[in-house]
């Protein structure tokens, strides 16, 4: 029986063609500058929500200025803290790899 190799990809083409091999291990810079991303949002929203519905520490615009600034921050440290967890317990889908260099 003839098979046309180059059209037939397996995994010892795969594992033998690639002049590196990727690490798996996980970039503890990246995860916590994300979790840290994601602790300083939480506080930047609960801290401005506050201070917008209570008049704490200025006036209204102060508290919406800090509730916006803790979305923004919350956002990619959510995103990447969430890649980094399941990256951790094994889900097919998710890698280390995913997580950008600092």
């Amino acid at each position: 029986m003839y098979v046309d190799h180059a059209f037939s990809i397996s995994d010892e083409d795969i594992m033998m063609e690639t002049p590196y091999t990727v690490s798996n291990k996980p970039p503890i810079k990246e995860i916590a500058l994300a979790v840290s991303l994601l602790v300083v949002g939480t506080l930047g929203i609960i801290i401005g929500s506050l201070m917008a519905c209570n008049h704490v520490g200025g006036d209204t615009a102060h508290g919406l200025f800090f509730a916006i600034l803790g979305a923004i921050l919350f956002i990619p440290g959510f995103y990447y803290s969430r890649i980094a967890y399941y990256a951790y317990k094994g889900y097919k889908g998710f890698s280390f790899s995913n997580i950008p260099p600092v």
